[in-house]
Protein backbone atom coordinates (compact mmCIF):
# COMPACT_ATOMS: atom_id res chain seq x y z
CA UNK A 1 0.00 0.00 0.00
CA UNK A 2 1.27 3.29 -1.04
CA UNK A 3 1.36 6.13 1.31
CA UNK A 4 -1.21 8.10 -0.38
CA UNK A 5 -3.35 5.43 -0.30
CA UNK A 6 -2.86 5.14 4.00
CA UNK A 7 -3.72 8.47 3.60
CA UNK A 8 -6.96 8.08 2.74
CA UNK A 9 -7.63 4.67 4.56
CA UNK A 10 -6.95 6.76 7.69
CA UNK A 11 -9.18 9.75 7.18
CA UNK A 12 -10.57 10.36 10.56
CA UNK A 13 -14.31 9.77 10.60
CA UNK A 14 -16.50 12.18 11.87
CA UNK A 15 -17.66 11.77 15.87
CA UNK A 16 -15.12 9.10 16.04
CA UNK A 17 -13.63 9.62 19.46
CA UNK A 18 -10.87 7.14 20.82
CA UNK A 19 -9.63 6.71 24.08
CA UNK A 20 -6.15 7.10 23.10
CA UNK A 21 -6.63 10.73 22.00
CA UNK A 22 -4.33 12.84 23.08
CA UNK A 23 -1.64 9.98 23.99
CA UNK A 24 1.40 10.87 22.88
CA UNK A 25 3.78 8.87 20.75
CA UNK A 26 7.49 9.33 19.36
CA UNK A 27 7.78 7.58 15.73
CA UNK A 28 11.81 7.35 14.56
CA UNK A 29 12.03 6.71 10.67
CA UNK A 30 8.94 8.69 10.47
CA UNK A 31 9.66 9.87 6.97
CA UNK A 32 8.37 6.84 4.67
CA UNK A 33 7.26 3.73 4.64
CA UNK A 34 6.27 2.26 7.99
CA UNK A 35 7.26 4.92 10.23
CA UNK A 36 5.07 7.26 7.82
CA UNK A 37 2.06 5.27 7.75
CA UNK A 38 1.95 4.13 11.27
CA UNK A 39 2.19 8.23 12.00
CA UNK A 40 -1.21 8.54 10.08
CA UNK A 41 -3.21 5.24 11.72
CA UNK A 42 -2.17 6.94 15.10
CA UNK A 43 -3.35 10.06 14.14
CA UNK A 44 -6.37 8.90 12.64
CA UNK A 45 -6.87 7.35 15.94
CA UNK A 46 -6.37 10.85 17.84
CA UNK A 47 -3.01 10.37 19.44
CA UNK A 48 -0.76 13.33 19.03
CA UNK A 49 2.31 12.01 17.10
CA UNK A 50 5.93 13.35 16.93
CA UNK A 51 8.11 13.04 13.81
CA UNK A 52 11.47 12.20 13.53
CA UNK A 53 13.91 11.47 10.50
CA UNK A 54 16.61 13.28 8.53
CA UNK A 55 14.66 14.13 5.32
CA UNK A 56 12.90 17.86 6.60
CA UNK A 57 10.82 17.64 3.74
CA UNK A 58 8.82 14.71 4.17
CA UNK A 59 8.26 15.12 7.40
CA UNK A 60 6.64 18.73 7.07
CA UNK A 61 4.65 16.96 4.21
CA UNK A 62 3.62 14.11 6.25
CA UNK A 63 2.89 16.71 9.55
CA UNK A 64 0.62 18.81 7.08
CA UNK A 65 -1.41 16.42 5.77
CA UNK A 66 -1.85 14.62 9.44
CA UNK A 67 -3.20 18.35 10.51
CA UNK A 68 -5.35 18.93 7.37
CA UNK A 69 -7.25 15.58 8.55
CA UNK A 70 -7.78 17.02 11.71
CA UNK A 71 -4.70 15.12 13.64
CA UNK A 72 -1.87 16.63 15.63
CA UNK A 73 1.93 16.04 14.40
CA UNK A 74 4.99 17.94 14.93
CA UNK A 75 8.19 17.35 13.57
CA UNK A 76 11.78 17.02 14.50
CA UNK A 77 14.57 16.18 11.93
CA UNK A 78 17.59 14.75 13.32
CA UNK A 79 20.19 12.06 11.99
CA UNK A 80 19.95 9.74 14.17
CA UNK A 81 23.25 8.29 13.66
CA UNK A 82 24.38 11.21 15.18
CA UNK A 83 24.70 11.04 19.72
CA UNK A 84 24.32 14.80 19.67
CA UNK A 85 21.17 14.86 17.69
CA UNK A 86 19.61 11.90 19.92
CA UNK A 87 20.15 13.81 22.91
CA UNK A 88 18.61 16.84 21.26
CA UNK A 89 15.54 14.86 20.42
CA UNK A 90 15.24 13.95 23.68
CA UNK A 91 15.48 17.80 25.24
CA UNK A 92 13.12 18.91 22.42
CA UNK A 93 10.29 16.13 23.49
CA UNK A 94 10.66 16.26 27.11
CA UNK A 95 10.73 20.36 26.68
CA UNK A 96 7.57 20.68 24.67
CA UNK A 97 5.43 17.55 25.76
CA UNK A 98 7.00 15.90 28.01
CA UNK A 99 7.65 11.79 28.24
CA UNK A 100 5.79 10.37 25.33
CA UNK A 101 3.47 7.55 26.11
CA UNK A 102 4.38 5.07 23.08
CA UNK A 103 8.46 5.34 22.12
CA UNK A 104 8.62 3.87 18.73
CA UNK A 105 12.01 2.75 17.63
CA UNK A 106 11.45 2.34 14.07
CA UNK A 107 14.11 3.77 11.86
CA UNK A 108 16.40 1.33 10.52
CA UNK A 109 18.79 0.49 7.36
CA UNK A 110 19.50 -2.12 5.14
CA UNK A 111 21.83 -3.46 2.44
CA UNK A 112 21.81 -6.67 0.44
CA UNK A 113 25.70 -8.21 -0.90
CA UNK A 114 28.36 -10.08 0.26
CA UNK A 115 29.44 -8.55 3.87
CA UNK A 116 32.83 -8.80 2.55
CA UNK A 117 32.29 -6.51 -0.29
CA UNK A 118 30.26 -3.46 1.97
CA UNK A 119 31.81 -0.35 2.72
CA UNK A 120 32.43 0.28 6.08
CA UNK A 121 31.04 3.24 6.55
CA UNK A 122 27.67 1.55 5.58
CA UNK A 123 28.66 -1.35 8.07
CA UNK A 124 28.73 1.78 10.48
CA UNK A 125 25.58 3.68 9.46
CA UNK A 126 23.30 0.47 10.09
CA UNK A 127 24.97 -0.44 13.45
CA UNK A 128 24.36 3.03 14.68
CA UNK A 129 20.59 3.48 13.10
CA UNK A 130 19.47 0.34 13.90
CA UNK A 131 21.23 -0.41 17.48
CA UNK A 132 23.15 2.12 18.51
CA UNK A 133 19.81 4.84 18.00
CA UNK A 134 17.41 1.94 19.56
CA UNK A 135 19.44 1.85 22.64
CA UNK A 136 20.19 5.48 23.14
CA UNK A 137 17.03 7.07 23.26
CA UNK A 138 15.29 3.70 24.94
CA UNK A 139 17.81 4.36 27.80
CA UNK A 140 17.38 8.45 27.78
CA UNK A 141 13.01 8.17 27.62
CA UNK A 142 12.45 4.79 29.63
CA UNK A 143 13.60 6.11 33.37
CA UNK A 144 10.74 8.51 33.40
CA UNK A 145 8.63 5.77 32.40
CA UNK A 146 9.00 3.80 35.15
CA UNK A 147 8.79 6.44 37.43
CA UNK A 148 5.66 7.43 36.15
CA UNK A 149 4.95 3.39 36.07
CA UNK A 150 3.02 3.78 32.35
CA UNK A 151 4.40 3.88 29.08
CA UNK A 152 5.40 1.17 26.31
CA UNK A 153 8.37 1.07 23.85
CA UNK A 154 7.59 -0.72 20.86
CA UNK A 155 10.70 -1.80 18.48
CA UNK A 156 10.51 -2.35 15.28
CA UNK A 157 12.32 -5.47 14.53
CA UNK A 158 12.27 -8.04 11.29
CA UNK A 159 11.93 -11.91 11.11
CA UNK A 160 15.33 -12.12 10.07
CA UNK A 161 16.26 -11.23 13.60
CA UNK A 162 15.77 -14.65 14.15
CA UNK A 163 16.63 -16.30 10.72
CA UNK A 164 19.62 -15.09 9.97
CA UNK A 165 19.95 -14.98 6.31
CA UNK A 166 22.78 -14.74 3.40
CA UNK A 167 23.14 -11.03 1.86
CA UNK A 168 21.79 -9.04 4.91
CA UNK A 169 24.43 -9.91 7.35
CA UNK A 170 24.55 -6.84 9.32
CA UNK A 171 20.71 -6.05 8.94
CA UNK A 172 20.27 -9.59 10.17
CA UNK A 173 22.42 -9.34 13.56
CA UNK A 174 21.25 -5.93 14.25
CA UNK A 175 17.78 -7.28 14.41
CA UNK A 176 18.67 -10.12 16.58
CA UNK A 177 20.16 -7.50 19.13
CA UNK A 178 17.51 -5.67 19.27
CA UNK A 179 15.06 -8.72 19.13
CA UNK A 180 17.21 -9.22 22.62
CA UNK A 181 17.35 -5.99 23.71
CA UNK A 182 13.40 -6.14 23.59
CA UNK A 183 12.84 -9.22 25.21
CA UNK A 184 15.30 -8.58 28.13
CA UNK A 185 13.71 -5.22 28.96
CA UNK A 186 10.31 -6.65 28.66
CA UNK A 187 10.93 -9.35 31.29
CA UNK A 188 12.99 -7.03 33.49
CA UNK A 189 10.35 -4.85 33.61
CA UNK A 190 7.12 -6.71 34.52
CA UNK A 191 5.07 -5.33 36.90
CA UNK A 192 6.72 -1.91 36.50
CA UNK A 193 3.88 0.09 34.83
CA UNK A 194 5.91 0.17 31.00
CA UNK A 195 5.09 -2.12 28.74
CA UNK A 196 7.84 -3.99 25.73
CA UNK A 197 7.27 -5.21 22.58
CA UNK A 198 9.02 -5.99 19.37
CA UNK A 199 7.14 -6.06 15.80
CA UNK A 200 8.41 -9.32 13.73
CA UNK A 201 7.50 -8.14 10.29
CA UNK A 202 8.09 -10.00 7.60
CA UNK A 203 9.04 -8.26 3.46
CA UNK A 204 6.88 -5.08 3.78
CA UNK A 205 6.13 -3.03 0.71
CA UNK A 206 8.32 0.49 1.32
CA UNK A 207 10.99 2.39 -0.29
CA UNK A 208 13.50 0.05 1.91
CA UNK A 209 14.17 -2.07 -0.86
CA UNK A 210 15.01 0.71 -3.48
CA UNK A 211 17.10 2.19 -0.73
CA UNK A 212 19.17 -0.29 -0.33
CA UNK A 213 19.81 -1.57 -3.75
CA UNK A 214 20.82 2.55 -4.35
CA UNK A 215 23.57 2.53 -1.53
CA UNK A 216 27.27 1.44 -2.81
CA UNK A 217 27.95 -2.05 -3.68
CA UNK A 218 24.15 -2.70 -2.67
CA UNK A 219 22.04 -4.94 -4.37
CA UNK A 220 18.18 -5.15 -4.63
CA UNK A 221 16.96 -7.82 -1.66
CA UNK A 222 14.96 -10.48 -2.76
CA UNK A 223 11.59 -11.49 -1.75
CA UNK A 224 9.84 -8.51 -2.47
CA UNK A 225 7.04 -10.04 -4.14
CA UNK A 226 6.60 -11.73 -0.83
CA UNK A 227 5.45 -8.42 1.26
CA UNK A 228 2.73 -7.16 2.75
CA UNK A 229 1.42 -3.40 2.97
CA UNK A 230 3.01 -1.06 5.31
CA UNK A 231 -0.18 -0.25 6.55
CA UNK A 232 -0.42 -4.25 7.65
CA UNK A 233 2.33 -3.27 10.44
CA UNK A 234 0.72 -0.39 11.19
CA UNK A 235 -2.29 -2.09 12.35
CA UNK A 236 0.01 -4.01 14.27
CA UNK A 237 1.39 -1.47 16.45
CA UNK A 238 -1.52 -0.20 17.00
CA UNK A 239 -3.21 -3.65 18.37
CA UNK A 240 0.17 -3.55 20.57
CA UNK A 241 -0.75 -0.03 21.94
CA UNK A 242 -4.51 -1.19 22.74
CA UNK A 243 -3.37 -5.05 23.97
CA UNK A 244 0.19 -5.21 24.50
CA UNK A 245 2.19 -8.05 24.81
CA UNK A 246 5.97 -9.09 24.16
CA UNK A 247 6.16 -9.98 20.36
CA UNK A 248 3.71 -9.82 17.64
CA UNK A 249 4.66 -11.16 13.77
CA UNK A 250 3.42 -9.17 10.59
CA UNK A 251 1.95 -11.29 8.52
CA UNK A 252 0.72 -13.51 11.95
CA UNK A 253 1.68 -16.87 9.75
CA UNK A 254 5.34 -16.30 9.74
CA UNK A 255 5.15 -17.47 13.63
CA UNK A 256 5.95 -20.63 11.93
CA UNK A 257 8.88 -20.12 9.92
CA UNK A 258 11.71 -20.33 13.02
CA UNK A 259 10.17 -23.58 13.87
CA UNK A 260 10.43 -24.52 10.36
CA UNK A 261 14.22 -22.98 10.21
CA UNK A 262 14.64 -25.41 13.26
CA UNK A 263 14.48 -28.50 11.50
CA UNK A 264 15.45 -27.18 7.62
CA UNK A 265 18.41 -24.37 8.83
CA UNK A 266 20.84 -27.23 6.94
CA UNK A 267 19.00 -26.41 4.01
CA UNK A 268 19.23 -22.92 3.70
CA UNK A 269 22.97 -23.48 4.80
CA UNK A 270 23.07 -25.07 1.30
CA UNK A 271 21.13 -23.10 -0.62
CA UNK A 272 22.55 -19.66 0.62
CA UNK A 273 25.31 -19.06 -1.57
CA UNK A 274 23.42 -19.93 -4.70
CA UNK A 275 20.83 -17.74 -4.28
CA UNK A 276 23.08 -14.99 -2.99
CA UNK A 277 25.02 -15.29 -6.04
CA UNK A 278 22.66 -15.49 -7.92
CA UNK A 279 21.04 -12.52 -7.22
CA UNK A 280 24.54 -10.18 -7.42
CA UNK A 281 24.85 -11.37 -10.74
CA UNK A 282 21.52 -10.74 -12.07
CA UNK A 283 22.23 -7.21 -10.35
Amino acid sequence: MSITEAKKENMPQKNKVSKYAGKTVLITGASSGIGAVTALKLASEGMHVILVARRQEKLEALADTIRVQGGTAHVLQADLSNYDARCMVYDEVIQQWGIPDVLLNNAGLGWYGYYHEMPWEIALDILQVNVEAVVHLTRLFLPEMVKRRSGHVINVGSVVGRLPAQGVAMYSASKAFLDAFTISLYRELRGSGVEVSVVRPGPVTTEFYDRSAKRAKGSQIPFERMAVPSSRVANAIFWLIRWPRKVVYVPAGIVIFPYIYAFFGWAVDLMGPLLLRRRKTAS
